[in-house]
């Protein structure tokens, strides 16, 4: 691919332990091997990294989701900076999933902000600039004091939906705070748009009061940015069903599958479930009805994007 300007350094692609298959992936399309980094652990578990390559002055990427355990947070942290004192000239973290991304305010007495203590250990331990895809919240971007370029994973699975040959489809958005991103998904596939009105009596926990919009007789789409107990977009398809819906498909950016999620699924009136790798998906959490699409291309080209100082956000025009 031509990008257009030369860039100042080379560049060296890391992988953590939390999802090798998308760092695998994603040097694919650039066409490089990853560089060689050992993580092991001592015999309390504690995790040693020590990279096994020349990486001074060069501009370097790791790549880590932080999904839990925290050890994947600890992980990225260590390698972090184990490349600053390696005198890399630049290091960025492509994190296909901001962990703690849902602690983003003080909505209760006496709370931690979660979120705005990782981007803080982040930036303290090095990190120059951040790649992450389809954050919580999109205001967790202030809560870095170094670079954020926020992608989104709508391109890969508008593209998968407008193959399907939907009819007279519908995205559905689970509650209010996801309307705005169905709203730009029923853009693009030309649809039209619907919301869950439900209600959160306690965490993981969603109880569907009504459904806004038009849904007899349509193929349903349920967007959300996540799915972890698969509680709200399991009980969002029954009331869809409930109301006429033809048939019910969820996409989700981040398959976190905890818990009951994988029973869930399976059990609800749900055609099939799509998600993204931005985490790895281990075999006892996949099922018949799982479809698992790969931002490996996305990243791969936000990060040669990056690394010849190009618009990343050209990448959605």
């Amino acid at each position: 691919m031509d990008t257009g300007s030369t860039p100042r350094y080379g560049f060296k692609l890391l992988s953590g332990t939390a999802n090798r298959p998308l760092s695998e992936e994603i040097a694919r399309h650039l066409g490089i091997e990853l560089c060689k980094v050992n993580t092991s652990r001592f015999a309390d578990g504690e995790i040693f990294v020590r990279i096994d390559e020349n990486v001074r002055g060069n501009d370097v990427f790791i790549v880590q989701p932080t999904n839990a355990p925290g050890d994947n947070i600890m992980e990225l942290l260590l390698m972090i900076d184990a490349a600053k004192r390696a005198s890399a000239a630049r290091v960025t973290c492509v994190m296909p999933y901001y962990g703690y991304s849902r602690q983003d305010r003080k909505d209760q007495p006496r709370v931690a902000i979660g979120a705005k203590l990782v981007a803080n250990m982040l930036a303290r331990a090095g990190a120059d600039r951040v790649l992450g895809v389809d954050f919580h919240q999109h205001q967790l971007q202030g809560f870095f004091d170094i670079p954020v370029d926020h992608l989104y994973a709508m391109p890969v699975l508008s593209g998968f939906f407008r193959r399907k040959g939907l009819v007279d489809p519908v995205v559905v958005a689970p509650d209010v705070g996801a309307a705005k991103m169905a709203r730009g998904f029923a853009k693009r596939l030309d649809a039209a748009l619907a919301i869950i009105d439900k209600r959160r009596p306690a965490a993981n926990v969603s109880e569907v009061l009504n459904v806004v919009g038009e849904v007899d007789g349509r193929d349903c789409i349920l967007a959300d940015d996540m799915i972890d107990t698969a509680g709200t977009v399991s009980e969002g398809a029954r009331a869809l069903k409930d109301l006429g819906a033809a048939r019910v498909f969820v996409c989700a950016t981040h398959a976190l599958l905890s818990g009951p999620a994988k029973q869930r699924l399976t059990e609800a009136p749900i055609e099939e479930v799509i998600v993204t790798d931005t985490i790895y998906t281990p075999p006892e959490k996949r099922f018949d009805k799982l479809t698992i699409l790969s931002v490996g291309e996305l990243l791969a080209k936000a990060v040669r994007f990056t690394h010849h100082e190009q618009s990343v956000s050209s990448l959605f025009d």
